[in-house]
């Protein structure tokens, strides 16, 4: 049974002073109430079943009330983007002084970035050449320079930053997002999960619910489509109306409910039936929210005019229209896993970004959005100092300390926590685990991630499992 809140248990009674009324009530598998059940589900007046993405109410009061995770999946160089490392030009081409840590794969000397750092906003943090526009926007981030995943491998690290587990297969960070505090709008999905161009890395098992209800797994949208048809799969049914399709639905839904009353346990039968109400009830909103020719001339060109400007412009749509996490990733597979090549890939991939994000991010603030909406940038890991053998132009893959950031939603802006060595390769300072990070982001989504559970196989669930400690210093 899932559970969100503790339910006090009710007094223990002495078999001595059972009545004959608590002995039929109690006895076997209780007969009375059994009977009492069966004459309220033939009754008009019973309540319909409660909508499973309904708002809840969080556990204490909120800093954020939405989430948007911009997903730069491969693992961006953190010593490319927002942690300047000055000591590897000097060290350029060399061993490093105190010896490589464990790679994936042979490594060479150390590599400088090709890439200009600069100081930024009144905070003065420093920032990439890449990230020019974005960097307008420090003062509103919180940059963490010493994250770490457990293993330098693409599969067990996306699932560690989605799921909290490397491992086994668990519920997705937006799942118990919107286990825990349902969504605003609905007639769209509470998680939604925009990928261009196909699956990335482990494909839906990054927005998977695991054993949690099916209601709460991430809804896949491609934005490389632009025709509202393809975008949205069977979005219009061609050969009937929205009345026609109501009839026909509430028949099924009658005929579901009654093979439901003899299986209560299956939770996917519930699933599927919340997904046809869904799949109709976004009829009515979901051509309308993903239809960004609604929006000015001026806004349009804010964002720019590449697959990643539409998503981010959707997305700010749908933190408008009550959707509680959406998730944006970078493309199929693993764009930023760049072990050859990288000044030109990453600089071609950053640009792609750049514009968008400052965008969105100025849009939010504009709007008074940003107040209410926790934004992470990152990705499942970060690269390497030291450059692939035989040439200096690619970095292999780095979990022992990389960048992400927060923006908005309570986060303290202009702020740097935590650092790696001097060379970028393992972080030294304040270390954050994937697991504090998520329990950070549910702090400030007002749960208490120690609460937040869910009862499966006769073990109570959490997305920190036995981990976790909330980073205070990041929050305002």
């Amino acid at each position: 049974m899932a559970m969100l809140y503790p339910k006090a248990n009710g007094p223990i009674v002495s078999h001595r002073s059972w009545s004959r009324r608590d002995l039929l009530r109690r006895a076997g598998t209780g007969f009375g109430m059994l009977g009492l059940s069966a004459l309220l589900n033939d009754s008009e007046s019973l309540a319909q079943p409660v909508h499973p993405l309904v708002a809840k109410p969080p556990h204490f009061e909120p800093k954020a009330k939405q989430v948007v995770h911009l997903f730069m999946n491969g693992g961006p160089s953190q010593v490319d983007t927002f942690n300047h490392c000055p000591q590897l030009a000097k060290y350029h081409g060399q061993a490093v002084p105190s010896g490589n840590l464990r790679t994936e794969r042979l490594t060479g000397g150390l590599m400088k970035s090709p890439y200009r750092f600069q100081r930024r906003g009144k905070s003065g943090l420093w920032v990439s050449e890449l990230f020019q526009k974005t960097g307008a926007f420090v003062d509103d981030m919180a940059i963490i320079n010493s994250m770490q995943a457990e293993v330098p491998n693409h599969e067990p690290s996306l699932m560690l930053m989605n799921s909290g587990n490397a491992n086994l297969p668990r519920p997705s960070f937006g799942s118990w997002l919107t286990y825990g505090l349902g969504s605003e709008n609905a007639n769209l999905p509470g998680f939604i999960a925009m990928c261009p161009g196909g699956y990335p890395i482990v494909a839906t098992r990054n927005w998977r619910s695991a054993f949690l209800p099916g209601a709460y797994q991430g809804t896949y949208v491609d934005t490389q489509h632009t025709d509202i048809a393809k975008l949205i799969a069977n979005i219009r049914n061609q050969r009937m109306s929205l009345t026609e399709q109501r009839r026909q639905l509430d028949l099924v839904q009658q005929l579901n409910q009654r093979y439901v009353q003899d299986r209560a346990d299956d939770e996917r039968l519930e699933s599927r039936i919340e997904s046809f109400e869904l799949a109709y009830r976004m009829q009515t909103e979901a051509a309308e929210a993903f239809d960004i020719s609604q929006e000015p001339k001026y806004i349009q060109e804010s964002y720019g005019q590449g697959t990643h400007g539409r998503q981010l412009l959707i997305t700010r749509r749908l933190i408008e229209r009550g959707v509680r996490m959406v998730q944006v990733w970078s493309g199929a597979g693993q764009p930023w896993d760049n072990h050859s090549d990288l000044e030109k890939t990453h600089r071609s991939l950053a640009a792609e970004w750049d514009q968008p994000i400052a965008a969105f991010l100025g849009d939010l603030k504009q709007r008074g959005l940003l107040d209410s909406t926790l934004v992470l940038w990152g990705g499942e890991f970060g690269r390497t100092p030291v450059a692939e053998r035989p040439a200096l132009n690619g970095r292999d893959h780095n979990h022992y300390g990389f960048t992400c950031w927060l923006a908005g939603g309570g986060v303290r802006g202009g702020t740097v926590y935590g650092a790696t060595d001097e060379l970028g390769f393992r972080a030294v300072e304040n270390p954050v685990p994937v697991h504090d990070l998520h329990a950070t982001m549910l702090h400030l989504l007002g749960l208490d991630h120690e609460r937040l559970t869910y009862r499966y196989a006769g073990r109570d669930f959490r997305l920190t499992d036995v981990h976790g400690n909330v980073v205070k210093a990041l929050i305002s």
